[in-house]
């Protein structure tokens, strides 16, 4: 009993986590460069359910299973010369202390030092270095090539450092601030063709009909393995209730 009270409780924290990561998703549908995360222990708990043949909770442990989709997102047209967005595969690389992140997005500014830089005021990795304006260079006066070329007036001004992360894509690890982080073993490569849209967003990937279908499903997943939980809470009782006469 005690066993089944315990896979119904992880399954139930488990649902919980879900709950909240399609919630997560739904608040940043219009993120730019947002990449939806997917957790599959709902969709796997109704596999179990069904191949069971009832209702009734699998006697087995159901693993939680949570990653990333990195499919692209929408091109939006903001016609702002900062807003860049990455047609196919690739990261901006997002300079810091403790090491490079990559993002996909791609809404940048200029700091007061000239140098390019991310809604949190972290340099925009460039090639050779961090991308820099000359001193009374107007953000209006930049071009972005599809290639990453950056220029201003007519001067070169670098070339974004844009990656790829190939078959280990899967195990960056996100930290927050739309970025990711790579493990240690995982090494980034150039990206060989891209192509870097100006003046333009890469909205989020969520789509909003299907969080709520899985929202819906997972809800009631949850209310079906509470009342589980409480009929058996209710047998105990009963049981506790005949032992001591």
């Amino acid at each position: 009993m005690a066993n089944g009270v315990d896979h119904v409780g992880s399954s139930i924290n488990a649902l919980a986590n879900e709950y909240h990561t399609i919630a997560h998703n739904m608040a940043n549908i219009n993120t730019a460069g947002y990449k939806r995360k997917v957790n599959l222990f709902s969709r796997e708990l109704i596999e179990r359910m069904s191949d069971a043949g009832d209702d009734s909770l699998p006697a087995s442990q159901v693993k939680s299973k949570a990653s990333i989709d990195f499919s692209q997102g929408t091109m939006i047209r903001t016609d702002r010369p900062l807003d860049l967005a990455i047609a196919g595969k690739g990261f901006f690389v997002i300079e810091t202390p403790d090491g490079p992140l990559y993002t996909r997005n791609g809404t940048f500014h200029v700091n007061p030092q000239g140098q390019l830089v991310d809604l949190s005021g972290r340099l925009v990795g460039g090639v050779d270095a961090p991308i820099t304006l000359p001193p009374n260079v107007s953000e209006l006066a930049i071009q972005v090539a599809e290639d990453g070329r950056v220029s201003a007036d007519e001067a070169f001004l670098g070339t974004l450092k844009i990656v790829d992360f190939g078959a280990d894509e899967h195990k960056l690890v996100c930290v927050g601030e739309n970025c990711f982080a790579a493990p240690r073993d995982v090494r980034p490569a150039a990206v060989e063709e891209h192509v870097v849209r100006q003046g333009y967003q890469e909205n989020s990937n969520v789509k909003m009909m299907s969080e709520l279908v899985d929202l819906i499903s997972v809800s009631r997943l949850y209310e079906t393995n509470m009342n589980l939980l409480r009929k058996r809470a209710e047998n105990s009782r009963t049981i506790l209730g005949v032992a001591n006469g």
